[in-house]
């Protein structure tokens, strides 16, 4: 665990590389949801799989949660701190490695919105909250860039909704699934690798 100085607060992140003498073809850093953690199945499942598939994965814990709050701050304040973070995990992992940004939920709102600041090659969304649940009026699809290259994946009974694939927005719909994706994590994660491989940054 890292832990990294932000203007919101301490922000903490915990980096895995690929094992032995396997060299990362890509830095893949993600975000919590809004209440959760970096211990949720589909991020953990990610995070093993993308390793396996020699890619560097960076977990990261937003100031508010490392303080033990759970409710979320305005998404400016998470924007600040994330890019600060990311930041300092380049650092680490190497400036030269393929940026590809994500998160579920909240975290993939974050991701999508700081995205081409950053520089990333690509972004993740796990279970990305179309909008708030019974409200679809509320669409928060302008968060997401159909210029960059982008996957989604969201269960098919999602009472935050389901994005439409749009430009290079890649939309995977898993049945059975709802917003905590937790019926089948290996699956989820396979389907982002399957996407990392297709771009070049998993091997």
């Amino acid at each position: 665990m890292t832990l990294v100085t932000t203007g919101p607060g301490p922000a903490e992140y915990v980096l895995t590389r690929p094992a032995g003498r396997a060299r990362a073809r890509a830095l893949l850093v993600l975000g919590h949801g809004a209440g959760g953690d970096i211990t949720a199945p589909d991020l953990t499942a990610l995070r093993d799989a993308a390793v396996a598939a020699r890619v560097a994965v960076a977990l990261v814990t937003q100031p508010y949660r490392v303080a033990g709050r759970r409710s979320a701050p305005p998404a400016k304040t998470l924007d600040q701190a994330w890019v600060e973070v990311v930041a300092a995990v380049r650092a680490e992992a190497g400036q030269k490695l393929a940026l590809v940004l994500g998160g579920r939920s909240s975290g993939a709102r974050v991701a999508s919105r700081t995205a081409r600041g950053l520089g990333a090659a690509g972004v993740v969304g796990l279970a990305f909250p179309l909008h708030p649940p019974g409200r679809p009026e509320v669409s928060r699809v302008a968060e997401l860039d159909p210029e960059l290259p982008t996957v989604i994946v969201n269960g098919d009974r999602d009472p935050f909704g389901v994005p439409e694939p749009a430009g290079l927005i890649e939309v995977v719909v898993r049945p059975g699934e709802r917003h905590d994706l937790r019926k089948d994590p290996s699956a989820t994660a396979g389907a982002v690798v399957d996407w990392l491989r297709r771009h070049g940054w998993a091997g």
